[in-house]
């Protein structure tokens, strides 16, 4: 179990209120990290940050220090069709689930560069790699773009000892999904998709990156690691 230790390291999670960032920071502190929680919105052992004001994500970073693990989990979704969407919902959801996300790798890439190295996991989707089963174009681009970022930024922080990956993961119950699990016949649809036949719990999220942000993973960069049940595989 040394291989997956990531005990005294200092990890930063976006998006740490709710769902994905909150199981994830939890289990990285549950195993003895220093775990920065990052949101939108402030709250109990929550430091405000909106990942799209790059001063504000310069002002987080130097408040936080050194810095081994940085997973950037911030992200939005308009599920508006190409012809209703606006300019103003796709230049946000392109905003923090692209841009954030690009101004936070590279902070934390600073220091880790001062201090020898460090992980990057990045939160992509199955949406990443596919065409999706709703029409959602704004969310599906920018996880493609968080596909190919992933690997852009692993080739060129190489140098630097950081490592970057990203997770992908199928339609996991949160707010976000909300309207998909509370939709019969539409959650029926994606479990037609779903070859195990169960969805991921954000747990097994959690879990996925805990493993490559971990020493485990020391030779794995530019991956996007599906936790999909199965359905990129179809």
């Amino acid at each position: 179990m040394d291989l997956f230790d990531v005990k005294g390291k200092s990890v930063v999670v976006t998006g740490a209120g709710r769902g994905i960032g909150k199981a994830v920071s939890d289990l990285f502190a549950s195993r003895g990290s220093t775990v920065a929680r990052l949101d939108s919105q402030a709250g109990e052992s929550i430091l405000q940050c909106d990942v799209t004001d790059e001063k504000a994500v310069e002002r987080a970073f130097a408040k936080i220090g050194k810095l081994d693990i940085l997973v950037n989990n911030a992200g939005i979704a308009v599920r508006k069709n190409s012809l209703e969407i606006t300019r103003e919902e796709w230049d946000r959801v392109m905003a923090v689930n692209v841009t954030g996300l690009f101004m936070c790798s590279r902070a934390a890439a600073r220091s880790m560069k001062r201090h020898g190295g460090g992980a990057i996991v990045n939160l992509a989707s199955i949406m990443g790699f596919s065409g999706g089963l709703f029409p959602n174009p704004a969310y599906q681009a920018s996880k493609g773009a968080v596909v190919n970022l992933t690997r852009a930024l692993a080739l060129e922080f190489a140098e630097f000892s950081i490592r970057v990956n990203a997770v992908a993961p199928t339609f996991v119950r949160t707010d976000l999904t909300t309207p998909i699990f509370s939709n019969p016949e539409v959650l029926k649809k994606v479990m037609q998709h779903t070859p195990l036949g169960v969805l991921p719990e954000v747990q097994d999220i959690a879990a996925a990156i805990l493993f490559l942000a971990s020493p485990a993973a020391r030779c794995i960069t530019g991956v996007t690691l599906p936790v999909d049940s199965g359905y990129l595989a179809r």
